[in-house]
């Protein structure tokens, strides 16, 4: 008993030797706070080119970053506004777009320790953006004054019609008409025999006929985009046509009003100047194009769209003269049977080919048949042979001389042949031609009118040249 005794007494003087420890030693460290995410709230003085961000503040937070982005995934962040430093809770964003969708997060900051953003604020400045701008540097501006205008189109992908993004404003300044590049081609359309899928067409179209744009349709038919069910059908030839035509129907009736013109047919012509061997050609015969041409217009007939222009849209026909022969007996078919309105000539070009004499020979061929002209698919290519890494100022140049070549060539013809000259995309980094595996130069190249970052290249001043 005496022992335990020792051994409680013993443990009571240990426990309070701990205690006074505790209470007497001040040099342990502090517990070290959690950094909260900042909570961003709605923004205030907006006016037409400015708002002021606000948030709630952090008491841990040294500073806050915050960013400003034209999209809502903050895809792109506006340069000026890319996690700047900010002090206090607010902070005055300025240079904007009047009409314009922004977006804001923000993030809290102490020392090299940085939070998770924010939740996202959506603020749409003041104002109203102007439909027609009169800067005489904007391409469309520019042809709008001429004594006979045409149509200046750009090719387009659904997700880049998006209010107050690069492309959005860029396109309403620039262009008058819009082509989708890939999204109303058969494939991505049909997904069964009568069944469609018609998001990102109806999206285009919708963005056209909102903004007074024009629509161009591109292509009903074409090899390179046939579905999948369509191209292991197991029926008869004969209902394959059907349901060629059934789709052609479907799809004409549906933008009847609403898209001005169609490429009905496109690439049906080999390099070697005979017809391709394609899908359609197999089931449906040497009279597959007019047929097609015919189903077309009846569907636009029926649905009431009399003014519905038809075209036949090919690629290389300058230079290849077997080629271009055989095109214009197609066209001169269709144009007996008054099937075809006019001729898209791609013109997917190098700056050293074609030469302006031959781009003339083949266009003068569609002028002298009374049809109308449309440059469908321009874009330049600098490094065909790929032996160059960067555009050098010599080929920067010889494009800029190239583009303007090819619109003076349109501009000059007469006022009832023009239709629309239409560059195949906005910036080079997005442009199909470097990844290209049928050009046999993969690697850079630098075809359009915006180089990678949205800024102006020497082509688009050559394309303004070309209209004086």
């Amino acid at each position: 008993m005496k022992t335990l005794n020792l051994k409680v007494s013993i443990a009571f003087f240990l426990m309070a030797a701990l205690l006074n420890c505790s209470k007497d030693d001040t040099s342990s460290p502090e517990i070290s706070t959690m950094l909260n995410i900042p909570f961003a709230s709605t923004a205030s003085n907006i006016t037409d080119y400015s708002f002021q961000a606000n948030w709630v503040l952090v008491s841990e937070a040294d500073s806050y970053l915050i960013d400003v982005s034209e999209f809502s995934d903050f895809s792109t962040i506006l340069n000026e506004y890319k996690g700047v430093a900010v002090q206090e809770n607010t902070l005055v964003v300025t240079g904007l777009l009047p009409a314009t969708n922004y977006y804001y997060r923000v993030s809290a900051k102490r020392g090299a320790e940085i939070t998770s953003h924010s939740n996202v604020i959506t603020v749409t400045t003041t104002g109203v953006m102007s439909e027609e701008p009169e800067d005489p540097t904007f391409l469309k501006v520019k042809a709008n004054a001429l004594a006979n205008p045409f149509f200046v189109g750009v090719a387009v992908k659904s997700n880049q019609l998006t209010e107050g993004s690069s492309y959005n404003t860029v396109l309403k300044n620039e262009f008058s008409s819009i082509t989708a590049e890939y999204e109303m081609k058969m494939d991505p359309i049909s997904t069964g025999s009568g069944t469609y899928n018609w998001q990102a067409s109806d999206k285009i179209v919708k963005y056209g006929n909102d903004n007074g744009i024009n629509v161009h349709g591109h292509a009903l038919v074409w090899h390179n985009a046939v579905p999948n069910w369509l191209s292991t059908f197991s029926g008869t030839d004969v209902e394959f046509a059907l349901e060629v035509k059934k789709y052609i129907t479907d799809v004409v009736t549906r933008y009847a009003g609403k898209v001005r013109s169609w490429d009905v047919v496109n690439e049906a012509v080999a390099d070697n100047g005979d017809m391709r061997n394609t899908i359609f050609l197999q089931k449906m015969g040497a009279n597959y194009i007019k047929d097609c041409y015919q189903w077309a217009r009846d569907a636009a007939n029926a649905a009431g769209d009399t003014d519905l222009l038809l075209f036949y849209n090919d690629y290389a026909t300058s230079t290849n003269i077997p080629k271009q022969n055989k095109v214009f007996t197609i066209v001169d078919d269709l144009k007996a049977s008054n099937l075809i309105d006019g001729v898209g000539f791609q013109m997917h070009n190098t700056y050293l080919s074609p030469t302006k004499m031959q781009i003339e020979t083949d266009i003068n061929r569609a002028v002298a048949k009374g049809l109308k002209v449309h440059v469908s698919e321009l874009d330049i290519q600098v490094n065909q042979n790929n032996d160059i890494t960067f555009l050098t100022e010599e080929r920067n140049l010889a494009q800029k001389a190239k583009y303007k070549e090819i619109v003076k060539i349109y501009n000059a013809l007469p006022a009832v042949n023009k239709y629309a000259l239409t560059v195949w995309g906005f910036k080079d980094n997005e442009s199909w031609i470097p990844y290209s595996t049928d050009l046999n130069h993969p690697g850079n190249d630098w075809p359009l009118l915006y180089n990678n970052k949205f800024e102006l290249k020497s082509a688009h001043t050559g394309f303004l040249e070309g209209l004086d």
